[in-house]
């Protein structure tokens, strides 16, 4: 191997892409400032109430002090070269967190002390073990009144499936919190104020801190046993070394057997440093990871990360800026370099990468090459949008995409002018590209833009950023959710479609089966063997015509996306089609087209429809006194409490609500509490109450 090779993959080595991921005010963004200053990434530290955080850069985000956009930032700590993703807590902009796990290699989950496992701490966490990425977790605000390290450890266990093993706890909580204790060192952290916790003092346990520290370091011990079989060895034997048990939870990380935990609190300067080790021992590098699979010519491929191979890529996010289209790669194999003639498998364009960066929140470091492993903008793909593969030209391998995400509320917009309008179709156009998860159509019949996203904060931020970018402030609607409609019970249906269509006769029937599935999975076209246009058919012309297979196919999908009912797209129904008829010389492609419509019209008059709504997750958190009034609320709104609990002093109501039912719910509620309760709710399903 060359000199140049093995720094390559040392440098890789030492590489951690990781994302912060958390429930909304679980204190990511914090953290992520912490993490920038102690390696001198800032030379002073910004906060997320005032408005200064570093990774909060939209004047949206600096006004509600929350995180709306994923913001990417780089930094080194010791010999590790950090990529970070800060993403967004709210349900709302959920879209943001899976993109960035689909490409990231590790991830930090931040838990409050105090509020414990969220519903949107649960979201996050899932979408993290769909996407496969191992994780540490911290407990943040440890500092808080009413924080309870043990209780978050349990919920860990009990909510998220979690194997939570301790690597260090808290001395203390809330007021009383002073420091942290390592339990692997057996050494007591202490973080200087005076210095915003730059400066560490290392001492021995006291008594007292031992007694606090043997059970948990037993715990960790154990633990560590029973899901490593080589530290399993020198456990029994009583013969293991600081470095053993290091090894061993980098093991026990990588395998998704186990999840490093760390307490601490950010705002307080505390803890940060012993995490930003962890993420160097025990989270992968791009070489520690499952090689992606892509596809080529229908057959699987897996992409092995090689700096010295072929380039490919994913675009796991686009901004404009300027006019022109920045894209957000992740590199799975080869070197990108300024100049390169490079290819959009997904788009079968070729384009030339004009410049790279590295960035840091909305400052930009620009590169002459990205490796291996390495997360980069890059302009130049003019074609790109979120989930296509860039790849070496003429190279026809595709990664797996970013699934996109049904909205669940719409909104008309009306210019007030025909030049307003053209404004208008050119931000929504802009803002589409950058937001996977946000539509926007044009109704013919009242020159309304509907533009459709996934919660009324979402299209809040949306119209804020029309007025500042581009200076519009168009007259908007009510809010109104985005309904679909399904099949009440199953139903045959037929269709004969025989006329002329411009001086061309067309003929096509069709006989068909439609029955409801469950909630959720979706809708499926079969057909009888004899018809089925995936079967291979042997050759001498033998079987029935594939084109009028697929032409039926196709005429079927078309009326799925609008029921005869309500005009909503139908969901969760299975077509069976059992016949297609066919007469020599006058049965034709469209005749089937038009006769499989029918008979889906036939079917679904003959099902009856059911209209289906966005049923949201609602979770209300409220002091003892408003228990009442916040439970009466909710079932105003249509409300089916589930589950009641106590946590931290409060209670907790969990259900499930219409989404048409909760507009100007927070307002309410508030008002009935006097300001003391929190909601948090998050989309569901669709299905009918």
């Amino acid at each position: 191997m060359g000199k140049t090779a093995s720094k390559q993959l040392e440098h890789m080595r030492n590489m951690r892409n990781i994302g912060i991921i958390a429930h909304i005010d679980a204190g990511k963004t914090t953290l992520t400032e912490r993490m920038l200053f102690y390696t001198r990434k800032i030379h002073r530290m910004g906060e997320v109430h005032d408005g200064t955080a570093t990774m909060d850069f939209m004047p949206e985000e600096q006004e509600r002090g929350i995180t709306i956009a994923a913001a990417a930032t780089s930094c080194c700590w010791g010999n590790y070269a950090l990529n970070i993703i800060d993403t967004p807590g709210h349900v709302d902009f959920t879209i943001e967190v899976e993109r960035s796990l689909r490409v990231l290699d590790g991830a930090v989950g931040v838990f409050c002390a105090v509020g414990g496992v969220e519903p949107q701490s649960e979201t996050v966490w899932k979408q993290s073990e769909h996407f496969g990425v191992p994780k540490l977790a911290f407990i943040n605000k440890i500092d808080r009144i009413g924080a309870d390290f043990s209780a978050v450890v349990n919920a860990l266990q009990e909510r998220l499936g979690a194997n939570p093993l301790a690597v260090n706890i808290p001395a203390g909580e809330g007021d009383a919190f002073q420091g942290i204790i390592d339990l692997i060192s057996l050494r007591f952290l202490e973080f200087s104020q005076a210095d915003q916790g730059v400066s560490m003092e290392i001492r021995e346990l006291t008594k007292e801190e031992s007694s606090l520290a043997f059970p948990w370091r037993e715990r960790l011990l154990e633990g560590l046993a029973d899901v490593d079989d080589t530290f399993m060895e020198r456990y029994l034997d009583g013969e293991f070394t600081e470095e053993d048990i290091h090894a061993a939870l980098r093991r026990a990380t990588l395998a998704h057997r186990a999840c490093p935990l760390l307490a601490g609190s950010a705002l307080r300067n505390t803890g940060v440093q012993p995490l930003l080790d962890a993420i160097g021992r025990y989270l992968p590098s791009p070489l520690d990871v499952p090689a992606p699979l892509g596809t080529k010519h229908g057959e699987d491929v897996i992409v092995d990360p090689d700096p010295a191979g072929d380039p490919v890529a994913l675009v796991f996010k686009v901004q404009l800026k300027e006019k022109r289209k920045l894209a957000l790669l992740r590199i799975y194999s080869g070197t990108l370099r300024e100049g390169d003639s490079v290819c959009n498998a997904s788009r079968k364009t070729d384009e030339r990468i004009s410049r790279i960066f590295r960035l840091h929140a909305d400052r930009r470091e620009q590169l002459s090459e990205a490796l291996t492993g390495d997360i980069v903008a890059v302009l130049g793909l003019r074609s790109a949008r979120t989930g296509d593969t860039i790849t070496a030209p003429r190279s026809s391998l595709l990664l797996e995409r970013v699934d996109g995400r049904q909205p669940v509320i719409s909104l008309a917009l009306e210019p007030r002018n025909s030049e307003e309008g053209k404004i208008l179709d050119e931000a929504l156009e802009r803002y589409q590209a950058e937001d996977p998860t946000l539509t926007a159509a044009l109704d013919e019949g009242s020159g309304h833009r509907i533009v459709s996203g996934m919660g009324e904060l979402h299209l809040e931020v949306l119209l804020e950023r029309m007025q500042r970018e581009y200076g519009l402030s168009p007259r908007s609607g009510q809010p109104q959710v985005v309904m679909r409609e399904t099949l009440a019970r199953a139903a045959e249906g037929e269709g004969r479609f025989d006329r002329e269509l411009g001086n061309v006769h067309h003929l096509g029937e069709v006989i068909l089966k439609l029955s409801p599935r469950e909630r959720g999975t979706g809708n499926r076209v079969l057909f009888t063997p004899e018809y089925d246009p995936d079967i291979p058919r042997t050759k001498g012309g033998m079987g029935f015509p594939r084109q009028l297979a697929e032409e039926v196919r196709q005429g079927v999908l078309d009326n799925l996306l609008s029921g005869p009912v309500t005009g909503y797209p139908v969901q969760d129904v299975e077509v069976l089609v059992t016949h297609i008829g066919k007469e020599e010389g006058r049965t034709t492609p469209a005749g089937c087209h038009m006769a499989a419509g029918m008979a889906m019209r036939d079917a679904l008059e003959k099902g009856k429809s059911l209209t289906l709504e966005p049923i949201m997750r609602v979770e209300i958190s409220v002091p003892d006194d408003f228990l009442g009034n916040a439970i009466s609320l909710f079932n105003t709104r249509g409300g089916r409490v589930e589950h009641l609990s106590e946590r931290a002093g409060f209670k907790t109501i969990e259900g499930i609500a219409p989404m048409r039912k909760l507009f100007g719910f927070t307002t309410d509620l508030r008002s009935a509490t006097q300001g003391r309760a929190g909601l948090v709710m998050r989309f569901e399903t669709y299905d009918s109450l």
